[in-house]
């Protein structure tokens, strides 16, 4: 078979058959009367041989050492691609990624896109203050694509650098979503900075997220939810509040969220009757009572009052006198 008629049947162009044969990878076996290469049946075989092993990634070096070296052992090559394979997709999905973010932006020209590229390397600068001023300076024209954001504040150790990306967070549409998969981070750090996150953006969207992480198993999660939902005036965060309050988990900060929720109408009632049923518990050790009662402080009307003066003869004697201090500070309002 002559090579036109082989690069028609195989689809390997005759150039590439011509390389093939100033390899030495596939040589014809003949030549017809007008010197033309002649293919046989054998021949066709080992193209086909040859084109299968550089589907996989091999040189063409490679693949003549593969079908000529009777003692090739074919798996460290494998093994090699597939390290080269996953290098090559690693970088790809990176550039990839970069792409997105870049068309997020919106770019208006080159110039844009020159800005956002260099916003984007100053977030993953090894400088803390490089990473601080790119968050910092995302431009109302040109701003910091929300996923680059999320990633950033979602890695992010610094705390003057978080709280930047934040705020950044805070200012940009979206990102809510991209932070809910941080919640369910196997991390715990990730988490609480998606939380933390979360509740520095004044969305709807947010909250209905910080609302979800009310269920979230992780307490900590749980007590950046509840803490942001209180700030909003959300009374569904009132028995996390409480159980923090108990377990004495920023119980200070809880306390407050939960005097600031018990001026709105009807509220009062029912956090004062939340701290009356924690005291009931068997495990309300000095320590919760005490914690209980300080809470109380806050909570008007008649529950949290009764409940103050029994904790005022309370047998131990820290706990009767923060209440009684409490109900005097009542009083005198």
């Amino acid at each position: 078979m002559l090579i036109g008629e082989v690069a028609r049947r195989s689809g390997v162009s005759a150039r590439m058959l011509r390389h093939y044969d100033s390899l030495g990878l596939v040589r014809p076996t003949g030549r017809s009367g007008a010197g033309y290469r002649e293919y046989s049946g054998e021949d066709i075989r080992r193209i086909f041989h040859v084109e299968s092993l550089r589907s996989l990634g091999l040189s063409l070096r490679e693949v003549g050492q593969a079908l000529d070296d009777p003692g090739f052992a074919p798996s460290a090559l494998v093994d090699d691609l597939v390290h080269r394979t996953r290098d090559r997709i690693a970088r790809e999905t990176e550039l990839l990624t970069r792409l997105r973010r870049i068309g997020a932006a919106e770019p208006g020209g080159w110039q844009d896109v020159l800005q956002v590229v260099a916003l984007l390397q100053a977030l993953g600068s090894e400088s803390p203050g490089t990473r601080q001023r790119a968050a910092l300076s995302s431009a109302d024209e040109v701003p910091v694509p929300v996923e680059a954001l999320v990633e950033a504040v979602l890695t992010e150790s610094d705390p003057n650098v978080a709280g930047a990306l934040r705020w950044a967070l805070a200012r940009s549409d979206g990102g809510g979503a991209l932070l809910a998969e941080g919640l369910g981070s196997p991390v715990a750090e990730v988490r609480l900075r998606a939380v933390r996150s979360l509740a520095g953006i004044p969305d709807d969207e947010a909250t209905a997220l910080l609302r979800d992480a009310l269920a979230h198993p992780d307490m900590a999660v749980r007590g950046y939810a509840a803490l942001a939902l209180g700030a909003r005036g959300a009374t569904d965060a009132v028995p996390t509040l409480i159980a923090m309050v108990a377990e004495g988990t920023n119980d200070v900060e809880a306390a407050d969220a939960l005097g600031a929720l018990a001026s709105r109408p009807g509220s009062a009632d029912r956090i004062a009757a939340g701290l009356v049923d924690r005291l009931a518990h068997e495990c309300a050790g000095p320590s919760t009572r005490r914690r209980l009662a300080q809470a109380l402080a806050d909570i008007p009307g008649a529950t949290a009052s009764r409940a103050l003066v029994e904790l005022s003869h309370d047998e131990d004697r820290a706990v009767s006198l923060t209440a009684a201090y409490v109900l005097r500070m009542r009083d005198a309002r």
